[in-house]
């Protein structure tokens, strides 16, 4: 039989609530990495980071994470991810069925939260409704952190100054918007990206193998600590997006982490 809490107060709700808020968050002060955006690269950048005990915030606009990939295609929670990053999903133990050519379909919802919950459980942490409206810079422009403020605080299109966080490096995991590359596109006029304008292109029309092939080359340092991952990285370079094709933006993920575990140690 289920046996009725004692004194239960609506305050001790709350307070209880407001102290483990506080301390999570005071926890993301000073990161190693901030990863923007809760999408699948994001995610696995995240659960990698974590596994190598790195300080990893991960900072997502909406009040759910998962980006583009929990309606699968046009709503049928299936996805696709080809044998190059099988590999990913076998490491967190998601059911796959193969669908030839080397090609192997997950369930979306189960791919999302098995993400989530390695990288929670290696050490991330995961805070939804913030979004990452600002960069935070020092000498010649380096990015060293993000400036955060509630999704309903930009909805309501009230006035209301956000809040800063360290962070070594940033990661924009922002999909389709790359909204920190242009961020800092906008705000620091000097601001060059290795693309052949040198600045944001913005993503092409669909074309699934080559948006595939090109994410991986695609993810790097654009910006002295700004790192940009999946369809961000994709925006930002030109190449085309590919759909409920998932492989590549698993494998941006983790390249993304590589690429910010290989910056780190040259700061050591």
């Amino acid at each position: 039989m289920f046996k009725r809490a004692q004194n239960i107060e609506e305050e001790s709700i709350t307070k209880a609530i407001l102290e483990r808020f506080t301390s999570d968050f005071q926890k993301l002060l000073d990161l190693d990495v901030a990863v923007v955006g809760a999408g699948p690269s994001g995610l696995t950048a995240a659960k990698y980071l974590a596994e190598k005990k790195v300080r990893v915030g991960v900072f997502e606009r909406n009040l759910h994470i998962g980006g583009g990939m929990w309606g699968g295609g046009v709503l049928f929670p299936k996805v696709v991810v080809q044998e190059s990053a099988r590999s990913i999903l076998e490491e967190i133990g998601i059911k796959m069925k193969e669908a030839g050519s080397g090609l192997y379909t997950a369930d979306s919802v189960e791919v999302i939260c098995k993400l989530a919950a390695r990288a929670i459980d290696a050490g991330a942490n995961i805070m939804i409704g913030m979004a990452a409206e600002d960069v935070v810079v020092r000498e010649e422009g380096k990015i060293c952190g993000i400036v955060l403020n509630w999704k309903a605080v930009q909805v309501a299109g009230m006035h209301v100054d956000p809040v800063a966080v360290k962070s070594k490096i940033v990661i924009d995991a922002t999909g389709h918007d790359a909204s920190i590359a242009r961020i800092v596109q906008k705000k620091i006029p000097e601001a060059r990206f290795p693309t052949k304008t040198g600045v944001v292109i913005g993503e092409g029309p669909m074309w699934a193998e080559k948006a595939e092939e090109e994410v991986l080359s695609n993810t790097r340092e654009i910006w002295p600590g700004l790192i940009v991952t999946g369809m961000a990285a994709n925006t930002v370079f030109g190449s085309p997006r590919m759909g409920a094709i998932f492989g590549g933006m698993l494998l941006s993920g983790k390249r993304a982490a590589e690429i910010s575990l290989e910056i780190l140690h040259r700061k050591i």
